[in-house]
């Protein structure tokens, strides 16, 4: 059995819109706000809980209810999805190949992702938050394969980052850099897998 493995963020979805109505909640500029938003994402994404990461972004104690809203319009800003990928992932589904979600994504967004419709298609969704591990770790492959009870070349894994495919390239699974659905959709066909 084929196993296709996708990231999340920019692959299946859209990127986040809603980081200015964040800044806006903690009344900090924008861009400033961005820089932290993604200076501190990948503690969040490794399970640090939501209060410590809104506290860190907004370089302040935060209290529940306003960590609760900053995680609310986050989680909603990451669940516009791209039509075509969810379409390439219906075709590969139809093709009688497994499918699998790997994310560096927090606990918080994991929960939502699992009852979205789509997602219904993925024999196995993988969120970096609940492991406390993340992409391009070498544990991550280890426990991908350990869950599909696969081996590397059973499997084909697209992300939109360069360093999570070199991580997934050094543990033997091919890796290919996500540019669009359209590309996927052609490495797929020309390696025969649909």
């Amino acid at each position: 059995m084929r196993w296709i493995v996708f990231d999340y963020g920019e692959v299946i979805s859209k990127r986040t819109a809603a980081l200015a109505e964040l800044a806006e909640v903690v009344g900090a500029d924008p861009a400033a706000f961005e820089t932290a938003y993604w200076a501190h994402r990948e503690a969040y994404d490794r399970g640090q809980p939501d209060l410590e990461y809104w506290s860190a972004v907004a370089g302040t104690d935060l209290d529940e209810p306003t960590s609760a809203q900053l995680t609310k319009i986050d989680t909603t800003g990451w669940l516009t999805t791209e039509q075509s990928t969810l379409d390439l992932i219906a075709d590969i589904k139809a093709a009688g190949h497994g499918l699998a979600l790997l994310s560096n994504a927090p606990s918080s967004f994991g929960r939502l992702v699992e009852v979205e419709a789509w997602s219904t298609q993925f024999a196995h969704l993988i969120f970096s938050g609940d492991l406390r591990i993340a992409k391009p770790d070498p544990e991550m492959w280890t426990l991908l394969l350990e869950r599909l009870n696969a081996q590397p070349q059973d499997c084909v894994f697209f992300d939109d980052r360069q360093v999570n495919i070199d991580g997934a390239t050094a543990a033997g699974i091919d890796a290919q850099l996500w540019v669009s659905a359209a590309k996927a959709r052609e490495y797929l066909a020309a390696a025969g897998i649909l």
